[in-house]
């Protein structure tokens, strides 16, 4: 399978995350490159497809806010990365701001997802990677793995938040549909929702969203993910949520993942986006499954056993000593016992 990387993915060095009242240590961070890229083996640059794909699914004042903000910040005299510190909740609406302070607001949910002098350009590269790997698999590939880094399935259309900047994966989805795909699912099998890319589809039927993830009563993001969000509009029964609670384990995700491969294959896509996240991985620092390495191998199988096309897209997974196997398994056997989804 095709895997492919750009290296100036590495220039989002986030210094931090502020949560629980203080500021940690980013789990977002570089280490989490060299543990995939080990065990993947061989990568492939992507060519650079401009941002129209991009601006497909983010609008333009955001991308122009995304490319500024870190020197807006600087500009304001201020060091380090750029954090927001007030949301507006209510009432959200363009008005003309320019002071860089209300403009993390406008544009940011959290404050764990700073901008930094390389953010931009990693998040950039993420994207160009996922339309890489989606114009392989569109080019006759049966499946391509995305090396994504920054993730990107909690940002939206406008807003940035859960270490995520640009929407990897709906990128690729659109970037599907626009080169004539009549319909495209996404299956999420993070720990937590992708709140960004159900937001980004919640409204259209083309674009199936499918998500089996830890239920958000308890977990991040708390405010999207729940069962009864099935969208509206023409996307009225376009999204499936399968939240699961604290403590799964592999007997309990197993009748999720066929609940989730059901709906999919009745959607009929002509192809498939994993947003794949090694953090249901028991040992995982800020999740709460109990999945195995050794529950992964199952779990691409599975995904694998529906015959679509698949663009694999990386979203998160932080415990770094054990992430390698969790993506790229450690099997020499890559064609039954990888672990990275779309292996067949």
């Amino acid at each position: 399978m095709r895997c492919i990387w750009d290296d100036r993915q590495r220039a989002h060095v986030p210094t931090g995350e502020f949560f629980n009242g203080a500021v940690y240590p980013a789990a977002e961070h570089e280490g989490r490159v060299t543990a995939i890229l080990g065990p993947i083996g061989s990568t492939r640059a992507p060519a650079d497809f401009g941002l129209d794909p991009i601006l497909r699914v983010h609008s333009v004042d955001y991308v122009d806010f995304l490319k500024s903000a870190h020197d807006q910040w600087l500009q304001a005299g201020r060091e380090g990365d750029a954090f927001p510190y007030t949301f507006p909740v209510v009432r959200r609406r363009p008005l003309q701001l320019s002071r860089i302070d209300a403009l993390l607001g406008r544009y940011s949910f959290d404050t764990s997802t700073p901008i930094g002098p390389g953010t931009w350009e990693a998040s950039y590269w993420a994207a160009q990677t996922a339309l890489a790997a989606t114009e392989a698999v569109l080019g006759g590939e049966r499946s391509a793995f995305a090396f994504c880094r920054p993730p990107g399935h909690h940002c939206g259309r406008d807003y940035l938040g859960g270490y995520s900047y640009l929407s990897n994966a709906a990128i690729a989805a659109e970037h599907a549909i626009a080169a004539g795909e009549a319909r495209v699912a996404i299956l999420d099998v993070d720990y937590h929702h992708g709140n960004g890319s159900q937001d980004i589809f919640y409204e259209r039927s083309d674009v199936l969203y499918v998500s089996i993830h830890a239920d958000p009563v308890m977990d991040y993001p708390y405010y999207w993910g729940h069962a009864d969000e099935t969208g509206s509009g023409l996307g009225e029964g376009a999204n499936l949520n399968l939240p699961l609670p604290r403590g799964t384990g592999w007997s309990g995700y197993q009748p999720a993942l066929a609940a989730a491969l059901e709906r999919i294959a009745s959607h009929d896509p002509g192809l498939l986006v994993v947003s794949y996240g090694a953090d249901t991985y028991e040992e995982d620092p800020i999740s709460h499954f109990k999945l195995k390495t050794s529950d992964y191998a199952p779990m691409a199988q599975r995904i694998a056993s529906l015959g679509l096309p698949t663009v694999i897209v990386m979203e998160g997974g932080y415990a770094v000593d054990a992430l390698g196997d969790n993506v790229g398994g450690s099997s020499a056997d890559s064609r039954a016992s990888r672990s990275v989804p779309g292996r067949s």
